[in-house]
């Protein structure tokens, strides 16, 4: 790595460059393993998450940046203004590389603004220029392409706030390119609270990698094999919502809120359906082979194009498809293009929407409330009003900006937000595969999947390498030591930065990690990396105040369905947690990891943050 961190203090206006600590790389790697151990030196608990002393940390990994296999990532991490706890989002496209060949590893922003600004990373150079004509007043694309041209450079690399940042949504996100997104946790409001618009950046240096032609060697083979991968064909031919029929047929895609077994038009918004009607071609993040992203053409209709524009993944199908009982590609396609548009969190907006559908059809929700829109399951058109009214704080938007733990709460039925610790759950129901419980309880930010796509493995997507095999998707007991390994495996694709898309064996990745860093890297080091990585995660919000008592799935999800793919089964939370504890080292009733894995994984530094 270049081994490079820009600080900036927007209050004060002073940048500075600085080396981050030697061993903080060999023991975190980099992304947000090294991220959480950064901003640990920052955390303070009586800090509120949009304090101007707040830090934000945009950071990238060792091999981001380096033409595969699939890094063209980085990560962007602070205080959660949505949950109050980690935050953490990593984002595709170009962004990353970016800054990597401006030679720098990570941005750390903190203070704010007195006026809108945005900065502007240009071969080490660093400005914090104006962004008064900006706020408010344009959306994600506009941004960034006024930024280029008033930039006069119009390959700059640009990530950006919309207008539900602005305004204090907390499921906002941090966009760039074409729709690409760090949205989860709210990241994009910890950015507006420092009145940073957008971070602009063009660099032109090579990426120093320690043995650059044997990695060059490695790299290419990798990614060829990884182009030939049957998955990776999938994911070009049909994008991530290619597996839509098959995941509603097991009853991991969520429908009607939670509430449905099954939806009849899930075959009419999947990835295949897509690539039949309005696909125009595939996008791809940068030096990426697998090419997942849809671009999509929608020729006539409410909703057409005019051209060609950003189709949605699975996610977005999802939360604007399934969970509202809309089978139409068009209307999804442009719900999910103002979702980006305004700049906030498909799966949060959609999911908050959701909520209001059901509240709606219980009677709990009026008219009066909705301000005369009847919300009906299938009828999108209140969707689009809620997007807008929610970017704008308007009407019932003022409280569904807020979260829907938060929009609940204000109708006296919390128990019905499907969220876990703030962050609603991601769209695989845990229901249909018992250890993406776990990894919803116990996620650092929340009801999250990519801290641990558990359901991959218990639909055949072993890791025989680390010891993670397959196993049985109804089955409680014996399944947690499993799900804490593949954590702390995801928290090292999480801090290289990989795409967890990307079918790279491990030793695969051990070999180009050490030919771009000249360290010894070994599978089983890596593994410790991120079981610290994870622990630091979990003792990070400990010192926040977190309760291991939220630990619990909400109400709707401990319902049996009574028929569809899920069986009737709910999994086990008492059993699974408790094994799961057993397996990580945690003490049963705090939470807290034991002296003995403190003094294992080198924490003990971490105990001071604790009264």
């Amino acid at each position: 790595m270049n081994n490079r961190l820009l600080f900036v203090d927007l209050t004060t206006g002073r940048i500075e460059c600085s080396t981050i600590p030697e061993n903080y790389l060999k023991e975190y790697i980099g992304g947000s393993g090294l991220a959480v151990r950064i901003l640990w030196d920052w955390l303070n608990p009586s800090t509120s998450p949009l304090d101007p002393s707040s830090p934000l940390l945009f950071i990238t990994g060792p091999l981001t940046g380096a033409n595969g296999p699939a890094t063209g990532r980085f990560t962007v991490c602070g205080r959660s203004p949505q949950t109050g706890l980690w935050g953490e989002a990593n984002i595709g496209g170009f962004v990353g590389p970016e800054l990597r060949y401006a030679g720098f590893d990570a941005v750390l922003v903190t203070g704010k603004a007195p006026t809108p600004v945005y900065l502007w990373i240009h071969q080490r150079d660093v400005q914090i220029r104006d962004a008064s004509h900006l706020w408010g007043k344009t959306d994600i694309y506009e941004t960034q392409v006024q930024i280029r041209q008033e930039l006069e450079e119009p390959r700059a690399r640009i990530a950006c706030i919309g207008l539900a940042a602005e305004n204090g949504v907390v499921f906002s996100g941090i966009f760039s390119d074409h729709g690409r997104a760090a949205a989860r946790t709210g990241l994009g409001l910890l950015m507006a609270s420092k009145n940073l618009k957008a971070i602009a950046v063009r660099g032109s240096q090579k990426i120093p990698l320690a043995l650059t032609e044997r990695f060059s060697e490695e790299r290419i083979r990798v990614n060829k094999e990884l182009a030939n991968h049957n998955m990776t064909a999938v994911f070009r031919a049909t994008g991530t919502s290619g597996a839509a029929e098959y995941l509603q047929m097991l009853g991991d895609m969520p429908q009607k809120y939670w509430t449905g077994a099954s939806f009849d038009g899930a075959d009419k918004i999947s990835g295949a359906q897509m690539a039949e009607t309005i696909l125009a071609g595939t996008a791809a993040c940068q030096g990426c082979v697998i090419s997942c992203g849809r671009v999509v053409s929608i020729p006539n209709g409410p909703y057409q194009t005019n051209g060609k524009t950003k189709g949605p993944e699975y996610e977005t199908i999802c939360s604007f498809g399934s969970q509202l009982l809309v089978d139409d590609l068009a209307t999804i396609t442009a719900l999910g293009e103002t979702c980006d548009r305004l700049g906030m969190d498909s799966i949060s907006a959609g999911s908050v929407i959701g909520l209001a559908y059901l509240l709606f059809e219980r009677g709990i929700l009026t008219e009066k409330d909705t301000e005369g829109l009847t919300l009906q399951w299938g009828d999108p058109k209140p969707a689009f009003v809620f997007l807008e009214k929610m970017a704008r704080r308007e009407g019932l938007g003022e409280w569904m900006a807020q979260g829907s733990r938060a929009f609940a709460a204000r109708f006296g039925v919390e128990e019905l937000a499907v969220q876990v610790n703030g962050l609603d759950v991601a769209m695989h129901d845990p229901r249909a595969f018992s250890g993406q419980t776990l990894s919803y309880l116990i996620s650092p930010r929340g009801a999250c999947h990519n801290q641990s796509d558990f359901f991959t493995v218990e639909l055949g997507g072993t890791l025989d390498e680390i010891g993670i095999p397959m196993t049985d998707r109804f089955t409680d007991a014996g399944k947690a030591k499993y799900v804490a390994r593949h954590q702390h495996w995801r928290s090292v694709c999480n801090s290289l930065v990989m795409c967890f898309f990307a079918s790279v064996s491990p030793k695969d990745v051990v070999d180009l990690l050490n030919l771009a860093t000249g360290e010894e890297w070994t599978l089983e080091s890596l593994m410790t990396a991120g079981e610290r990585i994870w622990n630091l995660k979990r003792l990070y919000n400990l010192a926040l105040g977190y309760s291991p008592d939220n630990e619990k799935l909400p109400a709707l999800l401990m319902q049996a369905l009574p028929d569809g793919g899920q069986g009737g089964f709910i999994p086990d939370v008492q059993t699974l947690r408790k094994e799961y504890y057993e397996a990580c080292g945690w003490d049963q009733r705090s939470g807290m990891p034991e002296k003995d894995v403190l003094d294992r994984l080198n924490l003990r530094f971490t105990e001071g943050k604790f009264m």
